[in-house]
């Protein structure tokens, strides 16, 4: 009897430690399985495409490495690399481009995350491309070279077409910027085609430079190269937080918004990683930290606190703009940019 309880007890303990074993077996797998990098090619800007993935990196442990490129010239280098491409996700850019880059079979779809409960100017329905940042179009006005000028404060689209200003605007160039082509798709869906066309043109002599970058003309009215700078906020508020002496103006005629995607690029080397920061970045996480990292962008989804000096999001006079629409005139809309407005500067 003893010799049986004793068979019965080993073999208790071998079964035990057996299953111990296979336990550390499937946890060590599971390490092994987990990607540890992901590659990602961001047209947001790099101070702030840094601090996102930094924080996706302290939340995940996946390693992000990024190179930063204008929307204009990171579609283009994803279209060249696409017999073997070189990164896993395109980061940033208005969804009208991500929408080009799903029509050229440059990007897969992904459902993961919480995409179903995203509303639906902030997602593709098949899942090739979410966004995870909002911000509205707006001027930035440097006060001390108002003041020295005389001129009275912009408040529409309509008064920057003063001679009072004349040499003194920044903006991004469509040909390179998605921030230009949306101050473009939002006149001419305001205005009509024609008028918007006109209008560009009469702007002309007031353009001081088109900038290659979107984010360039927040730098040029901060330090005084300007009065006026045009494009998205966050730069605006950023350095409005830091102590420039500039005020942030919505145009009275209205405003259209931003809202930055994300796609998974076909056939990149870390799939799972891709995934993950995809899901991550429209999750309440990912959410969060676009304030806690003050970045100044607008959130997509309810609940996440604004950065400072932000105006809640449903204050501001925005237009509807369909990013269908405006995916499909891109090339057409910048091409006659280039033959009529550029000129006229």
């Amino acid at each position: 009897m003893f010799k049986w309880k004793r068979i019965v007890a080993i073999m208790i303990v071998m079964a035990i430690a057996g299953g111990a074993v296979f336990a550390m077996g499937d946890k060590e797998a599971g390490k092994d399985d987990m990607p540890k990098t992901v590659i990602v090619y961001s047209s947001v800007d790099e101070g702030n495409t840094k601090k996102l993935l930094d924080a996706f990196t302290a939340d995940t442990g996946i390693t992000a490495q990024f190179v930063q490129l204008s929307s204009g010239p990171a579609l283009a280098r994803i279209k060249a690399e696409a017999a073997n491409p070189q990164a896993d996700v395109w980061l940033g850019a208005p969804s009208e481009n991500h929408i080009v880059a799903k029509k050229d079979g440059l990007t897969i779809p992904h459902t993961g995350g919480n995409l179903a409960s995203l509303q639906p100017a902030f997602k593709d329905p098949e899942g090739y491309w979410r966004s995870f940042y909002m911000n509205p179009m707006a001027f930035a006005i440097n006060k001390d070279i108002l003041a020295r000028s005389g001129a009275s404060m912009p408040k529409s689209w309509a008064d920057l077409l003063d001679p009072a200003y004349k040499g003194q605007i920044q903006m991004p160039t469509p040909q390179s910027s998605g921030t230009a082509y949306n101050v473009v798709a939002s006149l001419v869906t305001m205005m009509g085609e024609e008028k918007a066309y006109d209008y560009m043109k009469r702007l002309g002599p007031n353009i001081q430079t088109y900038t290659s970058s979107g984010t360039a003309p927040s730098k040029g009215v901060s330090v005084g190269q300007c009065m006026i700078g045009l494009q998205f906020t966050p730069a605006f508020f950023e350095f409005i937080d830091q102590g420039f002496p500039l005020v942030v103006v919505f145009p009275a005629e209205g405003v259209w918004f931003e809202s930055p995607a994300v796609s998974i690029l076909k056939g990149g080397p870390n799939l799972k990683a891709a995934q993950i920061l995809v899901e991550w970045l429209s999750s309440p996480k990912g959410q969060s930290a676009l304030t806690e990292q003050k970045t100044y962008f607008y959130p997509i989804i309810p609940g996440v606190k604004l950065g400072a000096g932000m105006p809640a999001f449903e204050t501001l006079k925005t237009i509807a703009v369909d990013p269908l629409w405006a995916g499909a005139e891109k090339k057409r809309l910048v091409e006659r940019w280039v033959a009529e407005v550029l000129p006229a500067k």
